[in-house]
């Protein structure tokens, strides 16, 4: 089978975070983006001449203003206060495909999609990615810890299953491995997690929200160069989605420790426990909601197809972030006959929504009259709200294609949208030094680091010899293939 990359942002390594804070979720400083954002930038740059992308103007001379916004809003809450929408969850979980409801973004919506964003954030934060760790590609966490060390320990959901994943098409740029002899897993990665409303959480949301979060990928940016555009068949009619995304979705390998279920029949399982669970044992109602940025946006799509097919009545929406395309013109409809409800959330100067179809795309369907319905092309699927990097003024301007994809980027910006034809919303609580985790986008004069979310030390302790070693991990943070997280909901 031929080979494939799919590289869609850069390499993390851990630096210095101080873990004696509250907030202590792990980190991704890039030591590689030093070396790769030159290259990144310059092949973003090509190929946003390519596709006419607007580059943004040079800076104001000053940002004075902006800083002292910045400290105004220093000992101010980063959330408002949680609203009861019980009776409007339906329109905000997407039944009218969010008419009405995206420009201008209703505050309720702005809200939503911030949390489930958290939660895809989370699958980043907690990652390690230390290739000196034996423990590389794992969750740093189990899942009763994960939440609390993310910052999201008053989500209102509870983690109920990890999620692991493999590919048996040579992709090295995707997987995240350790430099050491001995390791967890070889072939594994953690990719995911399955979570569920609280008690509380849905009687403010008026139902019981199952959530599945996916990862993206931190890997080099050769993403254009080496991404392959062959369609795999998927299910019983024309339906195509990119065969890196499905292998990724659907491989095992009896070899493996945790991989002998694939990602697919790992979460799949799990949402039928949980489905059963609250919907035919207790007589709630349930949704379920997937959410992803990049290839976790793929990801999010794949099991939307399959959970729509698995539980024909449940209501089933995506919320994706920077997500490439999937599928063919057969995926999408097949999507939407299902009853799936997708949001796309894009950045115009992303070019990775651009991928893969940058020329050959939905675009052509208006062709169809003379070439018929072309079943080789890509096509996006859903709703889009689609921001723009110049709206906020705590952005740096000019392209930066990592910057601008990453997921804390794209939270900021749906922070503070109002509309296509407003500015940025003044009142926008969430911290804006979360933009600068691990990239370079913020203006200088908010005097926030780049990469500034590091673990102290780069993971050595001092012992008490003072000698620097590496800690060994709490027994229970090792992952173990025959775990479960049981009765974290209830049973």
């Amino acid at each position: 089978m031929k080979s494939i990359h799919l590289p869609l942002v850069t390499h993390l390594h851990h630096h210095n975070l101080d873990l004696t804070k509250n907030r202590v979720p792990m980190v991704y400083a890039y030591q590689d983006v030093v070396k790769t954002s030159k290259k990144s930038n310059r092949l973003g740059e090509k190929l946003s001449n390519l596709l006419n992308i607007q580059k943004n103007d040079p800076p104001p001379s000053t940002h004075s203003t902006l800083n002292n916004i910045h400290e105004d809003k220093a000992n101010t809450p980063t959330m408002s206060p949680k609203e009861d929408i019980s009776d409007r969850w339906r329109d905000i979980h997407g039944v009218h495909e969010w008419e009405g409801l995206l420009d201008p973004l209703h505050p309720l919506l702005r809200r939503e999609i911030v949390k489930y964003g958290e939660f895809a954030q989370a699958t980043y934060d907690a990652l390690d990615i230390d290739s000196f760790s034996e423990y590389c590609g794992s969750c740093m966490y189990n899942s009763h810890k994960l939440f609390d060390k993310s910052g999201l320990n008053k989500s209102g959901y509870k983690v109920t299953k990890y999620i692991y994943a493999m590919s048996q098409i040579d992709m090295p740029q995707w997987l995240e491995r350790s430099k050491l002899t001995y390791t967890w897993s070889k072939d594994s990665n953690w990719i995911g997690f399955v979570a569920v409303s609280d008690d509380e959480e849905s009687r403010r949301i008026g139902r019981r929200d199952i959530v599945v979060a996916w990862r993206g990928t931190v890997t080099p940016s050769e993403w254009y160069e080496n991404m392959q555009r062959k369609l795999e068949s998927i299910g019983h009619m024309d339906s195509k989605v990119e065969h890196g995304f499905l292998s990724i979705y659907t491989s095992k390998c009896d070899s493996t420790r945790y991989n002998i279920s694939s990602a697919s029949e790992q979460v799949m399982k799990e949402l039928k426990t949980l489905v059963d669970f609250y919907k035919t044992e207790s007589a709630e109602q349930v949704s379920l909601t997937i959410t992803g940025h990049s290839l976790g946006g793929a990801l999010a799509l794949l099991n939307a197809y399959e959970s729509a097919a698995n539980f024909p009545k449940l209501p089933i929406s995506v919320i994706s972030f920077a997500a490439p395309r999937v599928g063919n013109i057969a995926f999408r409809d097949e999507l939407y006959q299902m009853g799936v409800k997708i949001l796309r959330v894009t950045v115009k100067q992303d070019l990775v929504p651009r991928m893969p179809g940058i020329v050959l795309n939905e675009s052509l369907q208006k062709f169809d009259d003379l070439t018929g319905t072309l079943e080789w092309i890509y096509t996006h699927v859903g709703a889009e709200l689609k921001l723009d990097v110049r709206s906020s003024p705590y952005l740096k301007r000019g392209f930066n294609f990592i910057g601008i994809h990453m997921l804390e980027t794209y939270l900021h910006l749906v922070d503070g949208f109002v509309s296509s034809s407003s500015t940025f919303r003044s009142n926008a609580k969430r911290d804006v030094a979360l933009v600068n985790k691990a990239c370079d986008m913020l203006v200088d004069e908010l005097r926030i680091p780049t990469c500034w979310y590091q673990l102290a030390h780069k993971g050595l302790e001092c012992n008490s010899y003072g000698r620097w070693v590496r800690p060994k991990r709490d027994p229970e943070d090792i992952p173990s293939p025959t775990s479960r997280e049981e009765n974290t909901y209830g049973f």
